[in-house]
């Protein structure tokens, strides 16, 4: 490039003396415009013709980065600059690494992307790129082969043939100097584990070594011991030995424990109008006298600097003092709390929402442009969009405009909502079963929920139709109806049923959400003469069983309209892996039937059908123990319980009744044989 430039220079400087440019023309270019290569050149009509001028406008060329070649002609008055563009990568390919998000992070991380201008020093760079991530993930000598094809005239495809090297495992790791602390918690929380024994089952480690993790390891076997206590220890750099012979490795630490320190005086300094300093101090997890950890002062930090957030102070700073002392092994902490500026949103930004409409994001947000900042609105605006099921991730982060002004940077990373299935299958209960749907609970990006299926089987044919708009008209009300045919071969009897419901809903508070609806339904019940099962008390009594008898409690034919209403709380932090928060929630059904009673029906029921109240409810409690026990575990607990209450001597129908057991069967009964009956049926 430079003996072209000064070949030009010498060349051109021999006829250029008191020349003048009368025109100026580029030809070969495809990534600039002619303007653009006029301001950069910074040679114009009328000026006198400078070999040094011309000489620097080819420099200034070749720094845009864009072209192979640049020379200038001169024809008379006029200077014409030929440019030899580099070509464009059209397609970047890799071939034997990964896949999926592997692939991508790799693509994203190796400084070339399609569009890009081809550049062998750069490609040469990504093969480095590729082979040092390989060997962060424990891969040595691993080959990486570049090749190029050209597409078309101007472009060109890469493919990077990746072959993985061998992994290198680590056999032993030492901790030299380590006593007070077993090895299995000292390796608890390290990206560089001693390879179990048989490690490549499941859930077992399997010692491979990663590499970019290893001068991390340190701090977390740091950690370790300030979790336990032990406030003075040391731990070195980690120092690998590796055998490329055989491709394994071991791993030194020199440790210093010193002593363990039990929490003496904890205090709070802080003088922020609204804070509590005692109910502060109530709430910490640090108390006085018990083993000093860490991972507890982090969480009481993050408590302390959510209490100040929630008076408006997003930028809160919590600094924690500790005062050892070495004799009696004891460390007084005081938190001192600053407050900052009070913050209010400037703007929320959202983005990652491809399908979802912004204003169905923002309608499950507790702040909006304007209002002061507060921490708790934060984490409830995060647990409720995670509730509504559209997204596999949500994060919520502020960015700072000025002194007293934020952004919300909402990002979202939504999941599949939407199902289009059908299938097929065999049960030695149901036979042949058939079945389509389609559903999506976030239809269009709306947040409206539809389904609508079928499923057949050799006992069952169900069609159903259904939708819900949670925020109808981005308001605080819900509305859904549902439409339904269904006819089911049970043990004893068949149902045949018809209906829809209809369901006006608003949400109370924060938390709570109430409902209100009708129902109609059209039951045709018939017992089954050939199948009928008897209870076990009318087989050991030898119960004579009548055709009125069993028409009695399964022959049915009412129509029935009712009124229910629900109520329910739900405070939980995710919809598909809740980890803390409760979900209660009690439904009431008012019920009226009418319909025609058989013989054996009036005789038993003077009353004929009448009316009845049926009360479900259901609990879940979630609690993340991690804090706690430092290992990612939640704890679940479910319940769920029904009644359901009618007058004397009104009949209430089978298709109404209650059934014990799981999925409608109880181990050794008949599936939906077991509910209340008369006189052991």
């Amino acid at each position: 490039m430079m003996k072209k430039i000064v070949l030009a220079w010498m060349l051109l400087s021999a006829f250029l003396l008191a020349q003048k440019v009368t025109q100026v023309k580029f030809e070969g270019l495809a990534h600039l415009s002619p303007s653009v290569a006029q301001e950069i050149a910074d040679i114009h009509v009328g000026d006198e013709m400078d070999a040094a001028k011309i000489n620097e406008s080819i420099k200034n060329f070749f720094s845009q980065g864009y072209f192979k070649d640049v020379w200038v002609d001169k024809q008379g008055g006029t200077l014409i600059y030929h440019f030899k563009e580099k070509v464009a990568i059209a397609n970047i390919d890799i071939k034997g690494y990964g896949s999926g998000d592997d692939g991508e992070k790799l693509l994203a991380s190796i400084g070339l992307k399609k569009g890009d201008l081809y550049d062998s020093r750069r490609a040469q760079k990504a093969k480095k790129a590729i082979i040092s991530r390989l060997e962060a993930k424990g891969y040595y000598d691993t080959v990486v082969d570049l090749s190029t094809k050209p597409v078309g005239e101007s472009s060109i495809a890469l493919t990077f043939d990746v072959n993985k090297g061998e992994k290198i495992k680590i056999k032993k790791m030492n901790f030299v100097g380590a006593s007070k602390m077993s090895k299995g918690d000292l390796e608890f929380d390290l990206a560089n584990k001693e390879a179990d024994f048989m490690g490549w089952m499941p859930f077992l480690n399997d010692g491979v070594a990663n590499i970019d993790q290893l001068e991390y390891d340190a701090f977390r076997v740091k950690d370790v011991y300030m979790k336990h206590g032990y406030l003075d220890a040391f731990v070195s750099k980690p120092l690998m030995r590796v055998d490329f012979g055989a491709y394994d490795a071991e791993v030194d630490y020199q440790v210093s424990e010193g002593n363990q320190y039990r929490v003496g005086d904890v205090s709070i300094a802080q003088n922020i109008e609204g804070l509590d300093t005692e109910k502060l101090l109530g709430n910490l997890s640090l108390k006085k006298g018990k083993i000093f950890n860490i991972k507890r002062m982090r969480k009481d930090m993050k408590d302390l600097k959510e209490a100040v957030g929630n008076l408006g102070y997003a930028y809160a700073n919590v600094a924690p003092q500790m005062h050892k002392n070495p004799e009696t092994k004891t460390v007084n902490i005081q938190y001192v709390l600053q407050a900052g500026d009070e913050v209010t949103i400037n703007d929320v930004l959202i983005s990652g929402n491809n399908t979802t409409k912004d204003r169905v994001i923002r309608r499950y947000l507790y702040l909006a442009p304007g209002d002061k900042f507060n921490a708790r609105d934060l984490k409830d605006s995060k647990s409720a969009l995670g509730r509504t099921g559209f997204f596999e991730n949500v994060d919520i982060q502020s960015q700072r405009v000025s002194a007293n002004k934020i952004n919300l940077l909402v990002n979202v990373k939504e999941a599949a909502t939407g199902t289009i299935s059908a299938g097929g299958g065999y049960g030695s209960f149901e036979g042949l079963m058939l079945n389509a749907s389609v559903s999506d609970k976030n239809f269009l990006g709306s947040g409206i929920t539809g389904s609508i299926g079928f499923d057949v089987s050799r006992v069952s044919t169900n069609y159903n139709l259904s939708f819900t708009n949670p925020k109808l008209w981005d308001s605080q009300y819900s509305l859904g109806f549902s439409i339904y045919k269904k006819n089911y071969e049970y043990t004893n009897f068949t149902q045949d049923q018809l209906g829809g419901t209809l369901t006006l809903g608003r949400e109370f508070f924060r938390y709570f959400h109430a409902s209100i609806g009708l129902g109609y339904m059209d039951n045709q019940s018939e017992s089954n003469d050939n199948n009928f099962t008897a209870s076990s008390t009318a087989r050991q009594t030898n119960t004579t069983i009548t055709q009125d008898v069993i028409d009695l409690f399964y022959g049915d034919k009412y129509k029935k309209t009712s009124f229910f209403a629900n109520i329910s709380f739900d405070n939980t932090d995710d919809f598909y892996t809740p980890r803390e928060g409760m979900v209660a929630a009690i439904n009431m059904e008012f019920a009226s039937l009418d319909g025609s009673l058989t013989g054996a029906d009036i005789a038993a029921f003077p009353g004929g059908y009448g009316k009845y109240v049926k009360t479900s409810g259901k609990f879940g409690l979630y609690y993340g123990v991690e804090d706690w026990i430092d290992y990612d575990l939640i704890f679940r607990f479910k319940a769920r319980a029904a009644s359901i209450d009618g007058n004397d001597g009104e009949k209430i129908p089978v298709a109404e009744k209650l059934f014990m057991g799981g999925i409608g069967s109880v181990r050794g009964y008949q599936p939906y044989s077991l509910s209340p009956g008369i006189n052991g049926l």
